[in-house]
């Protein structure tokens, strides 16, 4: 049988290594997300996308857990549940309403080449 005060340990011992991993992976992940959606790929890539991110959310937030757990209360404790607390909200929310991430993207694509067309009429129009 699984001893999870063992794993939870083997958690806290290796911490630097686990965050270090796992905060790129969750911010990566959840942008390919956002992004596979906006551009409408296929219901299998989407899926499997979220289902990525969200593993790598909530393995963080177990490993957060381990450190409440054993009453280790601090700023990169709480910072670090908020990121993976919002990431996995972000990939719910791309699956859920896809629409509205693929409105937020239309609207950003045309702020920017607008942005680009007027920094290029100052720019001497390169």
């Amino acid at each position: 049988m699984i001893d999870f005060t063992h794993i939870a340990e083997l958690s806290r011992l290796h911490c630097l290594g686990i965050c270090a991993f796992l905060v790129p992976a969750n911010l990566l992940t959840t942008l390919t997300t956002l992004g596979v959606v906006a551009t409408r790929k296929p219901l299998s890539i989407r899926l499997l996308s979220a289902a990525m991110a969200m593993i790598f959310a909530v393995t963080m937030i177990l490993h957060v857990w381990t450190w409440f757990a054993v009453g280790v209360v601090q700023a990169p404790t709480f910072i670090l549940l908020s990121l993976a607390s919002l990431c996995l909200g972000l990939n719910l929310f791309a699956l859920c309403v896809p629409h509205s991430v693929v409105l937020a993207y239309r609207w950003f694509r045309r702020a920017w080449s607008r942005y680009s067309a007027a920094s290029a009429l100052k720019s001497g129009g390169y």
